[in-house]
């Protein structure tokens, strides 16, 4: 039996960064089953503390990044170009830029809170 594919092709630059809380831009797509992110952060800006059922890989593309994790925020990584966090589903997390920063996450499954709208935390609500 022959698989019939529909593939989609998109052009970052179509589409506008979204720009978010002081200091906090990004632009993201999704299929049914993963979102990738670009998120831009300003030396400084931080993502307050969050929680969300996907599971997030993180890759600094430029600059670095401080993480905490956990209920207390008590593991925290520096992530720098070149490296890559993996945030398990379901833990609390907050990030923080220590330079300006490049960030490409992904998301699986996408996070339908972004798709919608209910995302406050990231609009400094």
């Amino acid at each position: 039996m022959a698989r019939t594919t529909s593939g989609r092709r998109v052009r970052w630059d179509d589409s506008q960064r979204e720009q978010l809380m002081a200091g906090v831009q990004r632009r993201f797509l999704y299929g049914d089953k993963a979102m990738l992110a670009q998120i831009w952060l300003a030396k400084g800006a931080t993502v307050p503390k969050h929680v969300h059922p996907a599971e997030q890989l993180s890759y600094i593309v430029e600059g670095a990044l401080r993480l905490r994790l956990g209920d207390d925020l008590s593991e925290v990584h520096d992530v720098r170009a070149g490296e890559v966090l993996v945030i398990p589903s379901n833990v609390p997390h907050e990030a923080t830029a220590l330079e300006d920063t490049y960030d490409l996450d992904v998301f699986s499954p996408p996070r339908e809170d972004w798709i919608k709208g209910q995302d406050a935390y990231l609009r400094g609500r």
